[in-house]
């Protein structure tokens, strides 16, 4: 049953148009890529979006939280927690697993990959426009990410963190 789902959604739903326009039909497309991306996921919480283009692969080893959202365009792949109330922008870049490369003797593309690190996203963050999150990378609750970051490093929870590679640049907390 869970490839009926997969062609449902890459075949037709990933291509409606996202949700951040007027358009008439914006609820049902919404519901219905949500629903359906809820199928495939390990876990889910109430009310989520899942936006035009999300890329997820399988849905294994994902889990969202109640009111979270995957961004347009984004391309996710498990094992990913997503916590509560999670706004991810568009073009975003989870990567849980990597080429090896440790091997000067041998070409990197036949050394294979790296087994997966999970990556987690508390509650209450905002990850913006183009970045790109790294194999075992927590992100903090009440976190913010600046627009084109690349994330190597797990961020504090409050923090404001941006750059190549992202660094904290200020603590949200007083």
């Amino acid at each position: 049953m869970k490839y009926v789902f997969l062609l449902f959604y890459y075949g037709i739903l990933k291509h409606f148009p996202a949700t951040d326009n007027n358009l008439p039909i914006r609820n049902f497309v919404r519901k219905m890529r949500s629903w359906c991306a809820g199928k495939l996921f390990d876990a889910h919480g109430k009310n989520i979006n899942v936006e035009k283009g999300a890329d997820f692969g399988t849905g294994n080893g994902i889990r969202i939280g109640t009111n979270s959202n995957l961004g347009i365009n984004c391309k996710i792949r498990g094992p990913l927690e997503i916590g509560e109330d999670v706004m991810m922008g568009p073009n975003v870049i989870i990567i849980t697993s990597n080429h090896k490369h440790d091997d000067v003797n041998q070409h990197m593309i036949y050394q294979g990959y790296y087994p997966p690190r999970k990556v987690i996203i508390e509650d209450d963050c905002w990850i913006g426009f183009n970045v790109i999150i790294l194999p075992g990378v927590t992100i903090g609750k009440g976190s913010i990410i600046g627009a084109g970051a690349v994330v190597t490093k797990s961020i504090p929870p409050y923090s404001v963190a941006g750059g190549v590679p992202a660094k904290v640049i200020k603590s949200r907390l007083k």
